[in-house]
Parts: structure tokens; C-alpha cells; sequence
């Protein structure tokens, strides 16, 4: 695959990732919170699996030890400086957010999810110029973790007022991002070795950053404890299995 190619993959993992959300919560009137929360659970154990197995292990053979971690601590730090600066949260109540307030709340939540898309993009970019494999993997894995952020999305949106086909635009929009990262992963990853290792790492730090911060969290708090774990782990064999077939 040339760059534009794989900034097409990206952008249709975002934005079918997302969207599909959208969607989902639209057909589904109202997920019940152990519903959504098993979900995040489980996409979290596959991302587990492929940062340790895939990402760290690619950015390590490329460029060394020393590479990997510092890409490693950079990925956590941007990750961790964009929810700063623009904090999202998953779970949405009808209880603690007045009808006025939805609409803003959508937006701003279609705001922050798309630039954390953009780093998401990196990974899939850099993924695929390591190996083709690892790309195609990451693309479907974080398409996949996107389909609850799109629900996160569309659920205050439809609260105040906006209608079907908006919502399910807003969410979709939200992937684009995803897109223009991959393109610019996969021109960053072409450069050497070391500094595909150094984007690889990147990747796996802003991964890792996603799972701990958002993922487990939202899992626990709209799933429990139990449904979580089983989540997490049934998600990471499941990553594993993906790993070995492809």
C-alpha cells in the first residue's frame, strides 16, 4: 500500500468505527449500561494483547530498547496532555445533564473524541509500514474500539433533538481525523528504523493510555467488576487467537 491507501484505511476504520456507532445507538434506544460497558471491557483486552504482543515487540525490533520506551512514554504523554486539554467521558446520564445541555455536551464530545482519533491514526499509519498485518489489525481493532465512542457521541445528541440522519453524520465525522493520522504515521514511519520504532512505541503508549484511562474505567463504572474482567479477558484470548492467525 502506498501512504494514500493506508490514510484510506484509517479513514475507514474511523469512520465506520464511529459511525457505526452512531447507528447502533440510534437502532438500540436506549444500550443498557452493562451492555455498553462489557463492550469497552472487551475491546480493552484485545487492545492489551496487541500493545505487548504487537506494538512493543515490532518498535523493539526495529530500533532497540532505549526507542521503545521513550516512544512509549511520549504516546502516554501526548495522550495524557490532550485529556487536559480536552477531557471526554463516556457514560452519559439522562439524570445529571438538563435537555438544554445535551446538545453541547454531543459536541463536545464529538470534538474531543476526533482529535483523540488523530493519534489513534498514527498508530494504524506506523502499524502498517512495521507490518502489514499489525496495520490491518489495528485498523480493525480501533475501528472497533470507536464504536462505543460513536454511541457516546449520538446518545446526548439525540437528547437534544437532532435528528437521525445529523446524528449519525456528527458521529462518522467524528472518525475522519483517524484518516489523516494514518496517512501522516505511515509518512513518518517510512523515514528509518529508528524512527518507525519510536512511532511504534508512540503508538503502543497512546494505546496503552486509552485502555487504562478510558476503557477500564468506563467498564467499571457502567458494567461492575465482574462483567469487566470476564470482558477483558475474553477480549485479550480473543487477541491473542487474532494475533496467531494472521
Amino acid at each position: 500500500m502506498n501512504w494514500l491507501e493506508i490514510g484510506a484505511l484509517g479513514m475507514f476504520a474511523g469512520v465506520l468505527g464511529t459511525g457505526a456507532g452512531g447507528l447502533l445507538s440510534v437502532i438500540v434506544k436506549k444500550p443498557t449500561p452493562r451492555f455498553t460497558g462489557t463492550i469497552l471491557a472487551f475491546a480493552a483486552g484485545v487492545m492489551l494483547s496487541i500493545i505487548f504482543l504487537e506494538l512493543i515487540e515490532e518498535a523493539i525490533e526495529f530500533s532497540g530498547y532505549a526507542a521503545a520506551v521513550v516512544g512509549l512514554a511520549l504516546g502516554m504523554a501526548v495522550f495524557y496532555l490532550l485529556d487536559h486539554f480536552l477531557p471526554h467521558h463516556h457514560p452519559v446520564s439522562a439524570e445529571d445533564t438538563p435537555f438544554g445541555g445535551y446538545l453541547k455536551k454531543g459536541t463536545l464530545l464529538a470534538l474531543g473524541i476526533a482529535l483523540h482519533n488523530f493519534p489513534e491514526g498514527l498508530a494504524i499509519g506506523t502499524g502498517y509500514v512495521g507490518s502489514p498485518e499489525l496495520g490491518l489489525s489495528l485498523a480493525i481493532l480501533i475501528g472497533l474500539h470507536n464504536i462505543p465512542e460513536g454511541m457516546a457521541v449520538a446518545a446526548p445528541l439525540k437528547q437534544g433533538g437532532q435528528s437521525f440522519p445529523k446524528v449519525i453524520l456528527i458521529t462518522a465525522m467524528a472518525g475522519v481525523p483517524m484518516g489523516i493520522g494514518a496517512l501522516i504515521g505511515a509518512a513518518i514511519g517510512s523515514i528509518s528504523d529508528l524512527v518507525l520504532g519510536l512511532s511504534l512505541g508512540f503508538a503502543g503508549g497512546a494505546m496503552l493510555y486509552i485502555v487504562c484511562d478510558e476503557l477500564i474505567p468506563d467498564a467499571y463504572e457502567s458494567a461492575g467488576a465482574h462483567l469487566s474482567i470476564l470482558g477483558i479477558f475474553a477480549g485479550t484470548i480473543l487477541g491473542i487467537l487474532f494475533i496467531a492467525w494472521l
